[in-house]
């Protein structure tokens, strides 16, 4: 199992210019977020303020990860990025000093 931080970005072309439409947009995306991080994979999540951009944790298999990314399509990018802990990071250098 593994780790990954998601950098995501909306598409800009389907947010709604209407703030009320926007809103309601909004806030069925958020349900979606808080059901993810209370079913599963998904640890952790924010939006970088002034930004339609944040990041995700997820940390699961890579059928996990494109299954919860193809959950919001085609209204988000994401770029993924694995993760190494400090003990993954540990059995690395103790492999270079041998």
């Amino acid at each position: 199992m593994g780790k990954y931080l998601m950098l995501w970005d909306f598409d800009r072309s389907r947010i709604p210019v209407d703030i009320k439409e926007r809103g309601i947009g909004l806030n069925m995306l958020l349900e979606m977020v808080k059901k993810d991080m209370s079913k599963g994979p998904l640890k952790d999540w924010g939006v970088f303020p002034g930004e339609f951009a944040g990041y995700s944790v997820v940390e699961g298999t890579e059928v996990d990860l494109m299954n919860l990314i193809q959950q919001y399509a085609p209204y988000v990018y994401f770029e993924v990025h694995p993760t190494a802990s400090v003990a993954q990071v540990e059995v690395m250098i103790k492999a270079m000093t041998k």
